[in-house]
C-alpha cells in the first residue's frame, strides 16, 4: 500500500496540505463531503497541484509536517517544481 502527501489549491487560491492512503477518494472528499475538512469545505472547487509517495503512513505525515512548515512562496516553489 501506499501513502500520500499532497497539496490542494482551493478556490481562493490558497493551499492545504494533508495526507491519505487514498488519493483520489480523499479528493472526492474534499470536494463533495458536507462532512471532513471545514477548511476545504468553504473553499470549493479545490484541485490536487502536488502530491509524493511514501511507504508508511508514518513518513506520509511527517512529511506533510514539514510542508505546512513551508512558506507560501516555499510551497508554490515545490508546486511549480514539480510540474517541469
Amino acid at each position: 500500500m501506499s501513502y500520500f502527501t499532497y497539496i490542494l489549491r482551493c478556490s481562493d487560491d490558497s493551499f492545504y496540505t494533508g495526507s491519505t492512503n487514498d488519493i483520489e477518494k480523499r479528493l472526492h472528499e474534499h470536494n463533495n463531503l458536507k462532512s471532513w475538512a471545514h477548511y476545504t469545505k468553504i473553499r470549493r472547487p479545490v484541485e490536487l497541484v502536488y502530491h509524493e509517495v511514501f511507504e508508511t503512513m508514518s513518513e506520509a505525515r511527517k512529511r506533510e509536517y514539514v510542508i505546512k512548515q513551508l512558506t507560501r512562496k516555499e510551497k508554490m516553489i515545490l508546486i511549480e517544481d514539480c510540474e517541469t
